[in-house]
């Protein structure tokens, strides 16, 4: 697993990468690092406290002066600035500076330079020739230091056969979205750039034309859910979407898709707000503005991926529930899933893919707002036997789609639009509960908290914790029998990237209170742009109580490195927070 945190200055600044390799299944991002490459002073000050003891410090010494009396870490200094120089030459200077430290790690840890190499040839492929070569300049050079003069013993993973079948796949969150919606037969959309969502639309914009469909790039976010949404009334599934400040532009025009009941996939990548807000960072602050973010009662389902994985599969699950119930479908996502790389399973495509086209089959009859039916429009161009061919407006209507200002019509339509998601939550599986079946504590999430939520999960219950974790793809509605499970718990506590808010509770920590009814609902929350880390949630669920750092759940292969791996650490410092600054 890839963690990546930048700034959202075009002026750039510090950037941190982090990679997490495991021969088990790796949830989280973790919570030290055992290599810490610092090229810059402040980026030696800022994050020394994340590595941990016996851990390895790989420094450019052209830049960085590191306390070398501190004898907690390794420390490798290597001039990356000034070799990056001497082998590149020209113009390009120290820019390859990044690439001759890939190299540099591509040695320490026996990595396969060959592979790395055809990497780095299809990453600058459309560049200029002479962009490919200097790249894999830097990269030779860096594989070719002697870093044996300094490090003694080099890292080495084991290699463990896998024992699924299946081969894998590796890819960001934004792009499992993205084939995910091919997957589901989606064809056409259309959205507007933004933060952390625009690489979804380009990946669109780039493999639908393979299939026969198209994706636009509207002038603005207005249009885009508007074209999207003409999309979908022609009879193909359409998607739009955006980041938060994008979701409230298209709010009017979703308002008008639930009147309507018309199919749509909306994606809301979510970071930090409100307003332009953290650009770049992670936040989970717009659960309440997917599920209530319109005018009037605006029915609409909302769903939530937990991993990169789950990111391709949940896309599959909104297709299916926007054209079973025709209404429109919310996928959130956010930073953290959309720019980090896992991988995964590949899917078994064959079994997945729908087909995407409309149903023109003639029909003697057709009415589309049946009020003890489920909507179920009939795409344009549908021959219509008797003549009597229905419409479709924004004003509320009868059963035909002609505009009325019957006070018991309306109340009649909007109890029909309200109690089909009722229907689907009856359909919707009941989560299983990680860890203890009951006990003391209940961890609740959504999102991308899933991998912090688990690992947390383990190591308290290494510690003796009676606790166990619930983690909801379906947010709203939300799936019934939940308060089956909570009954056999003494507390509730949900683990969120948002604002406890003026009553003191995180938002799917209101609407579980409200739902529920149930005090022993609480909430931990946070708002500092980054992930959870296990720490974090074991120190704010689980007050006053020490948990070791080192039994952290650590399932990576054993390494090699003489006189620093973890059974030569006598004690450890406290973790602190990752970021920048």
């Amino acid at each position: 697993m890839t963690y990546m945190t930048i700034p959202a200055t075009i002026s750039g600044g510090p950037s941190i990468f982090q990679v997490r390799i495991g021969s088990g299944e790796v949830l989280s991002a973790g919570d030290e690092a055992d290599f810490l490459v610092a090229f810059y002073q402040h980026s030696y000050q800022d994050h020394l406290h994340f590595l941990r003891e016996g851990g390895v410090l790989l420094y450019d010494s052209d830049n960085v002066e590191p306390n070398l009396d501190d004898k907690r870490f390794v420390y490798v200094g290597v001039p990356i600035t000034g070799l990056t120089v001497e082998a590149l030459g020209g113009t390009a200077k120290d820019k390859g500076k990044n690439i001759f430290v890939l190299g540099l790690i591509a040695k320490i840890f026996n990595l396969d330079a060959d592979k790395l190499k055809r990497l780095i040839s299809e990453k600058f492929g459309g560049k200029d020739e002479s962009i490919v070569n200097t790249a894999l300049m830097a990269f030779q050079a860096g594989y070719a230091y002697p870093v044996g003069n300094i490090l003694t013993k080099h890292y080495r993973f084991e290699h463990i056969p896998r024992a699924s079948g299946r081969a894998q796949i590796t890819m960001d969150g934004n792009q499992a979205l993205a084939y995910g919606l091919i997957a589901a037969g989606v064809r056409f959309g259309a959205g507007y750039p933004i933060t952390p969502w625009s690489s979804v639309m380009e990946t669109l914009r780039r493999e639908l034309p393979k299939y026969g469909g198209i994706f636009v790039q509207a002038e603005d976010e207005l249009a885009s859910v508007s074209i999207a949404i003409g999309c979908s009334y022609s009879g193909y599934l359409a998607v739009t979407g955006s980041a938060g400040p994008g979701i409230s532009l298209k709010a009017e025009a979703i308002g008008w898709a639930s009147m309507a009941e018309i199919p749509l996939i909306i994606c809301n990548i979510q970071r930090g707000g409100p307003s332009t807000g953290l650009p770049t960072n992670v936040e989970q602050s717009d659960l309440h503005q997917a599920i209530f973010g319109s005018h009037g009662d605006s029915p609409r389902v909302v769903l939530a991926a937990s991993t990169v994985e789950d990111c391709f599969y949940i896309a599959l699950e909104a297709a299916r529930i926007a054209r079973k119930y025709s209404t429109p479908v919310f996928i959130l996502s956010d930073t953290s899933l959309a720019t980090r790389i896992e991988a995964f399973d590949e899917p078994d495509l064959p079994k997945l893919m729908q087909n995407p086209k409309p149903d023109l089959t003639p029909r003697q009859t057709h009415k589309p707002y049946p009020i003890d039916q489920v909507t179920q429009h009939a795409p344009p161009g549908t021959r219509i036997l008797d003549g009597k061919y229905p419409l479709l407006a924004g004003l509320e209507h009868d059963e035909m789609g002609h505009p009325t200002g019957s006070p018991k019509l309306h109340m009649a339509m909007t109890a029909k639009r309200r109690n089909k998601l009722r229907k689907l939550a009856e359909e919707i599986p009941v989560p299983e509960v990680y860890g203890d079946q009951e006990g003391d504590t209940l961890l609740i999430g959504w999102g991308s908290t899933y991998g912090p939520i688990h690992d947390a999960v383990a190591l308290a219950r290494k510690h003796g914790e009676k606790v166990g974790a619930l983690h909801l793809r379906h947010v709203h509605p939300l799936p019934n029998g939940l308060e089956k499970i909570f009954e056999k718990f003494k507390r509730i506590v949900t683990v969120e990237m948002n604002d406890q808010g003026l009553y003191g509770y995180g938002q799917l920590a209101t609407i579980l209170r409200a739902r529920y009814g149930e005090p022993k609902i609480t909430s931990f929350t946070k708002t500092d742009g980054l992930t959870f880390r296990v720490k974090e949630i074991l120190g704010g669920v689980f007050e006053g109580k020490s948990f070791a750092a080192r039994h952290i759940p650590r399932d990576g292969a054993a390494i090699v490195h003489e006189d620093t791996g973890a059974e030569n650490v006598k004690s450890l410092r406290e973790i602190v927070p990752q970021g920048v600054g």
